[in-house]
């Protein structure tokens, strides 16, 4: 197996790139497992693509990894794209309770607003960068639209307010199966396009 380095300390996306990568020849370990004294890299960009490479770029070249970032949040019309790249910060909480201040604040600030004006889209971008600094990054996207009340209990961030589009059953991210997420995703998505780019950079190890 090659292990990467994946630039997070989010339980949650370490368990998600873990999982979407079962059977292949290449396996994560995160930046708390490698060494918790590395310091925590400032998301100080204005687009996912900025905040990912940062991410990324400092941490191969600190390590002498090859290191993967994923930047990610959720885009809503009705509020002009917020919370973007602010999704993880969007009430100013940090911490375990951070999604559930986040979710309320956002229901709040879409309080009266019709179904019609609720869309909304994932977006996860990877930057994947040796220690050399050289890159390559992905991208994936998903359509769907915010529903007031909580649907599910998968998932993790916005998911149980982010109705998927076209789902027959009309189930939010969250109570779709891991599967089934991992199927439509962003990062599903966008780290499928990695897997190609991890064999160039590895020689196909």
């Amino acid at each position: 197996m090659t292990e990467v380095l994946l630039a997070t300390r989010n339980r949650h996306k370490l368990k998600e790139v873990r999982e979407m990568l079962v059977g292949t020849e290449f396996t994560v370990i995160s930046t708390d497992e490698l060494d918790a004294s590395i310091p925590e890299v400032i998301e100080d960009g204005d687009t996912f693509e900025a905040n990912a490479d940062k991410k990324a770029r400092t941490l191969a070249k600190l390590t002498g990894r090859i290191t993967m970032a994923d930047d990610s949040g959720i885009e809503v019309d009705f509020l002009d794209g917020a919370p973007g790249v602010y999704s993880a910060r969007f009430a100013g909480v940090d911490g375990p309770d951070a999604d559930a201040a986040n979710n309320r604040l956002l229901i709040e600030k879409l309080q009266g607003v019709p179904r019609e004006q609720r869309t909304a889209r994932y977006w996860c971008v990877i930057a994947l960068v040796t220690p050399e600094g050289e890159a390559r990054y992905t991208k994936g996207s998903v359509e769907g639209f915010i529903v007031d009340e909580p649907r599910g209990d998968g998932g993790f961030g916005y998911d149980p307010h982010f109705g998927v589009e076209g789902d027959e059953a009309g189930r939010s991210m969250a109570q779709l199966s891991a599967d089934e997420k991992h199927a439509i995703s962003h990062r599903g998505k966008a780290l499928r396009e990695v897997l190609p780019l991890l064999r160039e950079l590895t020689d196909g190890a």
